[in-house]
């Protein structure tokens, strides 16, 4: 097998892992983990609300910081790394684009369904205007044929995208699967291909080498697995499969591995694990960030979390639509028998 020599690596704890600390990061935080990576050489560091600039509000999670303030805290002690910024069109706006941009974020990751790519036009022309370096990222890649994905990464490389991204934002994708995808888009765009995992069916470290396999050069990592549902795709053990394969990322390991050991471990509310909610995410086919929401609207109204997060996949519920998460839960506590979820389920 034929591996590209060199991987670009974007680190996501500082906004997809606010979802596993409630949106709850301050200054100093940021401060201090921005800093560490950047000290360890990390290409891209990803700071916004867990859902994106603008992120920010009661149907998504409050930030305890304003993220603004975050990001302008993550430029100060970067030097080397760039900041990203996430937007998701109808959350972020085109000025917060613009203030992320005023601040000193170098990157902007904008991020769709997998078949409304026609939705970030305007946002990755933006952010090519303001001399962004841009991401088009295809959220719930599980939901779409290949044929499907292909002519929505296609669109996204028309509005100026440097990257497209598979992302599987349930972690529901399995192997053959991300191959597939992968293989597809890197035949048809001719710009940089990446892949976003989760680990919810414990499949995201296995995913992401596939993705590379097939030719992705731009993957997302979180470091101590620090990212919703079971996490990303775990950054220092990332780094040091590649190292063992030949693969050049620029990353000092021994660094990254402090980093992890002593710092974010202090930051992360509980282990980053599979346990039945987060597998359930995977097995539903649901997007990561809904297990919070889940478990809060399953203890309001006395339901199992699974079966919420079941339904919510047999409806196929997707970012942005947070609050049938509440609506599935009350019709489930009015018909409640007492039966725990489905033996099988088709995604």
């Amino acid at each position: 097998m034929t591996f590209e020599k060199e991987i670009k690596i974007t680190e996501v704890a500082l906004r997809d892992g606010s979802h596993a600390v409630s949106h709850q990061y301050t200054v100093e935080q940021v401060t201090t983990i921005a800093k560490a990576l950047n000290e360890a050489r990390i290409p891209y560091i990803e700071v916004t609300h867990g859902d994106g600039l603008g992120g920010s509000s009661l149907q998504y999670g409050l930030s305890k910081t304003d993220e603004m303030k975050l990001i302008e805290a993550a430029v100060a002690v970067s030097d080397f790394s760039k900041i990203a910024v996430l937007l998701l069109p109808g959350i972020g706006t085109i000025e917060d684009l613009k203030q992320a941009a005023k601040i000193g974020a170098k990157m902007a990751r904008i991020a769709t369904h997998v078949t409304e790519a026609d939705i970030a036009k305007q946002h990755i022309e933006t952010a090519k205007d303001l001399g962004m370096e841009t991401v088009g990222f295809l959220m719930m890649s599980h939901m779409a044929p290949v044929e499907k994905i292909v002519e929505q990464a296609k669109l996204m490389e028309s509005y100026g995208a440097d990257t497209v991204y598979i992302v599987d934002s349930a972690g529901a994708l399995l192997p053959d699967q991300v191959r597939a995808r992968i293989k597809a888009i890197r035949q048809a765009i001719s710009i940089n291909v990446g892949f976003h995992a989760h680990n919810n069916l414990s499949l995201a470290m296995g995913n992401t080498l596939a993705a590379i396999e097939e030719g992705a050069t731009r993957i997302d990592g979180s470091i101590r697995c620090l990212g919703a549902g079971a996490g990303n795709t775990q950054t220092e053990v990332l780094v040091a499969v590649l190292d063992r394969m030949g693969i050049q990322t620029g990353i000092d390991l021994y660094k990254l591995m402090d980093v992890s050991e002593d710092v974010v471990s202090q930051i992360l509310q509980k282990p980053q694990i599979i346990n039945r909610d987060s597998l359930t995410l995977g097995y539903a086919g649901v997007y990561s960030s809904f297990l919070l929401h889940a478990k809060r609207a399953a203890e309001k109204f006395s339901v199992d979390s699974r079966d919420i997060l079941i339904e919510l996949g047999k409806r196929k519920i997707v970012g942005g639509q947070e609050d049938m998460i509440v609506d599935v839960a009350a019709e489930l506590s009015k018909k409640k028998s007492g039966s725990a979820c489905p033996s099988t389920y088709t995604t």
